[in-house]
């Protein structure tokens, strides 16, 4: 723990991999709860991806050691999750309360663990923290929403869908947080690599060995906002169709998430189908509380994309025309997302699959089933 608690001066200091190859290999047999695996997971999974990029760009690690790859994956294994630091790990646990008796807001809130990057790379985990807290109220009405649609509650639906919307518009605000507290630059130059995974990864084309774990390199991505089970919660429970490379790349980005979580959204795909309910319901209130709904996702998409336009495109041109380099590399990296995906390419893809949903389409009902 000592390690991941000092990481982000080991990582810059350039010690780290030194201090690493000279440890025994780490037991998890005193591991007992579902809170210490947790703990060790997100621990493992700092330390990993500061072993892997402590050289950044130039030199990342081929394989990763038996004293973090054992032990990492014999926990990931009890967790169901992959041996790699996920959203669920560096975003939903890497937070704790300064004031125990205070209140969950932005000023009582620090990392366990930090990457290089100061105050950008703290306020970069814990605005989307409080991103996913806001996104909090908004599980609970997919929840009533699920239930009413069972029983054919049609005020009830309106109502969760509405609990949905306000949780929208709320993350997009505290989405905003990030301006204030994320430098541009700090993040492209110093902490985005850490978040890079070893699949469809320039860097490491061959993937990382986990030594002690397989004879050959595994190939997983890194963190990313598309395994934020929350947003393929709302998805799920709007109906919206993300199909191709899209859908494939979502679905996937489900085994990266909690085992609760990734088996809510399962609940949620299989039925009964909100969109059809309503289609099927000759409700005008009920209608645009659906699309109310699927317009606040498209905004705080459309946000997203504007974010990313500004932390990773924008730098990355800079880069670029200061003559990086790692040019070929860094095109690269600026063109992919940290799970894998081409970023803007699918970012724009979930949105516009996202404003399809707005369209309803009634059934045609005749005049005498109307009587």
């Amino acid at each position: 723990m000592d390690l991941a608690y000092d990481l982000d001066h080991l990582i810059e200091s350039r010690k780290l991999r030194d201090l690493v190859r000279k440890m025994p290999v780490l037991s998890t047999h005193l591991l007992s709860n579902h809170r210490e695996l947790r703990l060790a997971h997100l621990a493992l999974g700092f330390i990993s991806m500061g072993y892997v990029w402590q050289e950044g760009q130039h030199a990342p690690a081929e394989i990763l050691p038996k004293a973090l790859a054992w032990p990492f994956w014999l926990i990931s294994r009890r967790l169901c999750l992959p041996p790699i630091l996920t959203y669920a790990d560096c975003v939903l646990a890497n937070w704790k309360l300064k004031d125990p008796s205070g209140e969950m807001e932005a000023g009582n809130m620090d990392l366990i663990f930090s990457f290089p990057g100061g105050e950008s790379c703290r306020g970069f985990f814990i605005v989307s923290q409080l991103v996913e807290m806001a996104a909090s109220s908004g599980i609970t009405g997919v929840l009533e929403v699920m239930h009413a649609t069972k029983i054919s509650d049609l005020i009830g639906i309106q109502k969760g869908l509405a609990k949905v919307t306000q949780s929208l518009k709320k993350m997009k605000e505290t989405f905003k947080l990030m301006h204030n507290h994320v430098d541009p630059t700090v993040f492209h130059g110093k902490l985005r690599i850490f978040l890079s995974g070893w699949r469809d990864n320039p860097l490491l084309p061959r993937g990382l060995l986990y030594e002690g774990v397989s004879d050959e390199p595994i190939f997983i991505s890194g963190g990313s906002a598309a395994q934020s089970s929350a947003i393929q919660c709302f998805d799920a429970l709007l109906c919206i169709q993300h199909e191709d490379e899209t859908g494939a790349f979502l679905t996937r980005m489900r085994d990266y998430m909690p085992p609760a979580h990734r088996h809510l959204i399962e609940a949620l795909s299989v039925g009964p189908y909100l969109r059809d309910f309503i289609q099927s319901h000759p409700s005008p209130d009920l209608c645009q509380a659906y699309k109310s709904c699927v317009s606040a996702l498209v905004d705080l998409r459309n946000y997203h994309l504007n974010t990313v336009t500004k932390y990773i495109i924008v730098p990355g041109n800079k880069n670029r025309a200061l003559g990086c380099p790692f040019r070929g590399v860094c095109t690269a990296l600026d063109k992919t997302g940290a799970g894998g995906s081409v970023i803007m390419v699918f970012l724009k893809s979930v949105r516009n699959n996202t404003q399809k949903a707005q369209i309803l389409r009634r059934p045609v009902v005749s005049r005498e089933a109307e009587m």
